[in-house]
């Protein structure tokens, strides 16, 4: 059984299109307490998306034959990390920070199988904003409406926020949150009969 310990239809959507059989099991951990905990210990945002896909994978109970896919995504800003906005209104100002400026995307994957962590790995998108103007962030946002509330960076390149860049650097399914070649190569040598299963 092949599960997904995420709540993101982006993540289902891509599994879907993939033609794996799943089912999704939102998993409940403290994020920022780990993201602290991770950075304290001198670690950097690879670090904390690498833990948090990690912990998500490792905090659904173990049941044998069990596989879980652990994601979670971290948007690094210099040294900052923004986290997904809870108001429009922080979803403007978080735009605004982005704007004209390069950031990095770090989603992190992790496999448990029976219970065990058998595999982990991060990947890297570079994104760069344009320096829009006011009234077209409050265009595109007033299109995303409340989905913009879902991304860690205020936006999604699937939707109309696409109008906001300049230029992108990496693979479009890390951008969504799950870096999917890496994690069908994982499935393979880890859970092979997950790939059996969902081709029948």
């Amino acid at each position: 059984m092949l599960i997904l310990a995420s709540k993101s239809a982006a993540r289902q959507s891509l599994l879907a299109g993939a033609g794996l059989r799943f089912a999704a099991s939102p998993a409940q951990i403290d994020e920022r307490a780990l993201e602290l905990q991770v950075l304290g210990k001198g670690g950097g945002p690879i670090d904390v998306a690498r833990r948090l896909a990690e912990a998500k994978a490792l905090a659904l109970p173990a049941r044998p034959g069990q596989v879980v896919i652990g994601a979670d995504q971290v948007l690094a800003l210099g040294g900052d990390l923004l986290h997904k906005p809870d108001s429009l209104p922080a979803a403007r100002s978080q735009l605004d920070r982005l704007r004209g400026r390069t950031h990095a995307l770090h989603a992190g994957i992790a496999l448990v199988v029976d219970g065990s962590l058998c595999w982990s790995t991060v990947e890297t998108a570079s994104l760069t904003m344009r320096a829009f103007s006011a009234a077209e962030r409050d265009a595109v946002l007033a299109l995303e409406g409340a989905a913009a509330l879902a991304s860690v960076g205020a936006y999604r390149l699937e939707g109309p926020s696409i109008r906001l860049f300049e230029r992108i650097e990496g693979d479009y399914f890390t951008i969504l949150g799950l870096p999917l070649l890496p994690l069908l190569a994982a499935l393979r040598r880890h859970a092979p009969t997950v790939m059996e299963d969902s081709s029948r």
